[in-house]
């Protein structure tokens, strides 16, 4: 049996303190300490969520990490306060789910469970 320990996302070299921003601040996932032999190959580490450096990045505009939250409408006008792009998805009954960008343009999919009710999602 296998379980996942976590993604990983490339990012631009020098993309660490955006990474905490977003990740971090934004989104409020929990960094980790990368051990001392990996260091040198920049990035920031969070909690299932690895940022790495790649030299000739390009953003991953269709995969994509999906983090499960509490609080989705929270998480929202933060992002979208921080001028973040926030795009409602109704497709899936019994979640309530959006996507976003993280600063170098990966998809990023947030999503919460909620009961069924009537009217829009978003």
């Amino acid at each position: 049996m296998a379980t996942l320990d976590h993604v990983q996302l490339a990012a631009p070299p020098g993309c660490e303190e955006a990474a905490r921003a977003f990740y971090g601040e934004l989104l409020g996932l929990e960094e980790v300490e990368k051990p001392e032999s990996l260091r040198g190959r920049g990035g920031v580490w969070f909690q299932q969520l690895h940022i790495g450096v790649e030299e000739d990045f390009r953003p991953a505009r269709k995969a994509h990490p999906a983090l499960r939250v509490q609080d989705i409408d929270s998480i929202a006008s933060r992002l979208t306060a921080a001028g973040k792009r926030v795009d409602w998805d109704g497709a899936l009954p019994g979640i309530r789910r959006f996507y976003t960008s993280d600063p170098w343009g990966n998809r990023v999919e947030l999503l919460e469970e909620h009961e069924q009710r009537s009217g829009g999602d978003g």
